[in-house]
C-alpha cells in the first residue's frame, strides 16, 4: 500500500506539469517557420552585413539632397580632374562636377531600380503564375506558351530595343492615360523607360517559378480540406497557396536585384538608359574611361559601388536562400 501511495502523483506533480506543458505550448505557438528563418539569417555575418550595406546606400540615396556637398550638376571648369581634396572629397570629373555629390545621386538611380522594378515584377509575375498553376488547363497553355515565347528571344536585346523606342516614344506623348509616364520620364531623367524594359521582361521567371510552386502545393491535403469546407478559388490561392511560395519567391526577388541594378548602368553606359546631367553610376563609368589612364578614380570610384551594392545583395540573396530553406536543421 505504501508503494502505491509513493507512485500515485501529488496535486502539487500535477499542477508543475500542467504548467510545464503550456509554457512549451505557447513556446510552439511563438516560434513560427517565419521566426525561425530570422533567427537563422541573424546568425549569418555575411547576410547581416549586406543588409547594413543595403541600408547605407538606401539612407544616402533618399538623403542625397541633404548630404551631397555640391548640386550634382554644377561645374567648376577651373577644377577639372582636381583629386580628392578637401572641397572635394572623391575629386572632381571631366567638367569638374564633385564626384561624390553625383555619386550620392547615382545611388537614387541604382535603389530606384532595384526597388520599383522588383515591385513591378512581383505585381506582374506573382498573379500570372497564381493563376496559371492553379487552373491549369488552357490558361495554363497560353500563359506558359507566352513565357516560352518570351524566352526565345534574346532578353539584353530586347530590352536594348524596348528601351530606346521608350525613350523616344515617352518625350513625344502630348495627352491621355499614358501622359503620367511622359511626366515621369521628363522627372527621372529616363529612369521610367529603363524600368518599363526590365519589368517586361523580369516578370517570365518569376511567374514560372510561381507556377511550379503552385503546381506542387495545390496537391496537398490542407488544399482540398479547404475546398472541401467552401473556400473560394481566390481565398485558396492568396489565402494559402501564396503565403506557402513566398520563400521561394522572396529568395528570387532578392537575386534578380543584381541583374536590374547592372541592367540599369549597362544601359546607361552606352547612352540608353539615364539621359544626362542626371547621374548614374553607368554615365560615370563612361565618362570616366576616357581618362582611366591619367585618373582612374573617376571610373573606379562608381564601379567599387556598383561592386559593393551588388556584393551585398548577392550575399543576402544566399542569406535568405538559407534561412528560408525549410530542410535545415532548426
Amino acid at each position: 500500500m505504501a508503494l502505491g501511495r509513493h507512485a500515485e502523483p501529488t496535486e502539487a506533480f500535477r499542477d508543475d506539469t500542467l504548467a510545464e506543458v503550456g509554457r512549451g505550448h505557447q513556446l510552439g505557438e511563438q516560434r513560427g517557420p517565419w521566426r525561425d528563418a530570422w533567427r537563422r539569417l541573424s546568425k549569418n555575418k555575411m547576410a547581416l552585413v549586406s543588409i547594413g550595406i543595403i541600408t547605407v546606400f538606401l539612407l544616402l540615396a533618399i538623403f542625397a539632397t541633404v548630404l551631397a556637398p555640391y548640386p550634382y550638376q554644377q561645374q567648376d571648369l577651373l577644377s577639372i580632374y582636381q583629386g580628392p581634396s578637401a572641397a572635394h572629397w572623391l575629386g572632381t570629373d571631366a567638367l569638374g562636377r564633385d564626384m561624390l555629390s553625383r555619386l550620392l545621386y547615382g545611388a537614387r538611380i541604382s535603389m530606384s531600380v532595384a526597388v520599383v522594378t522588383v515591385l513591378l515584377v512581383l505585381v506582374i509575375g506573382v498573379p500570372v503564375g497564381l493563376v496559371s498553376g492553379y487552373y491549369g488547363g488552357a490558361i495554363d497553355m497560353v500563359v506558359m506558351r507566352i513565357v516560352d515565347i518570351g524566352y526565345a528571344f534574346p532578353s539584353l536585346l530586347l530590352i536594348i530595343i524596348l528601351s530606346s523606342y521608350l525613350g523616344a516614344a515617352l518625350p513625344q506623348i502630348q495627352g491621355g492615360p499614358l501622359l503620367v509616364l511622359k511626366h515621369g520620364y521628363d522627372a527621372t531623367g529616363g529612369l521610367v523607360a529603363v524600368i518599363i524594359a526590365l519589368s517586361i521582361f523580369g516578370w517570365l521567371s518569376l511567374a514560372r517559378l510561381v507556377r511550379g510552386q503552385v503546381l506542387s502545393l495545390k496537391q496537398q491535403e490542407y488544399i482540398d480540406g479547404a475546398r472541401g469546407m467552401g473556400a473560394s478559388d481566390r481565398r485558396i490561392m492568396f489565402g494559402h497557396l501564396l503565403p506557402n511560395a513566398l520563400a521561394p519567391v522572396i529568395i528570387a526577388a532578392a537575386l534578380y536585384v543584381p541583374g536590374f541594378i547592372i541592367a540599369e548602368a549597362g544601359l546607361s553606359f552606352i547612352g540608353l538608359g539615364v539621359k544626362p546631367p542626371t547621374p548614374s553610376w553607368g554615365i560615370m563609368i563612361s565618362d570616366g574611361v576616357q581618362a582611366i589612364q591619367s585618373y582612374p578614380y573617376v571610373a573606379l570610384e562608381p564601379g567599387l559601388a556598383i561592386a559593393l551594392l551588388l556584393l551585398a545583395f548577392n550575399f543576402l540573396g544566399d542569406g535568405l536562400r538559407d534561412a528560408l530553406d525549410p530542410y535545415m536543421n532548426t
